[in-house]
């Protein structure tokens, strides 16, 4: 015979482990440390600087 169960709980048990999953795959997709953020954001800025250091012209002078 079947054992009695709380259908809530198992609902509930059920939901807290597929968020568990969706975190541990979220984790892994975005997840990266404070010093590769920064690191990236560096190497970000450097390529902006570069790029504002070789422009042509200035942004005003042409209306076209």
């Amino acid at each position: 015979m079947a054992d009695i169960i709380n259908i809530q709980r198992a609902r509930k048990a059920k939901a807290r482990t597929a968020a568990e999953q969706r975190a541990a795959i979220n984790r892994t997709a975005f997840g990266r440390t404070k010093g590769e953020r920064q690191q990236q954001e560096r190497a970000r800025d450097a390529e902006r600087r570069q790029l504002d250091g070789a422009r042509l012209e200035d942004k005003g002078d042409d209306p076209v």
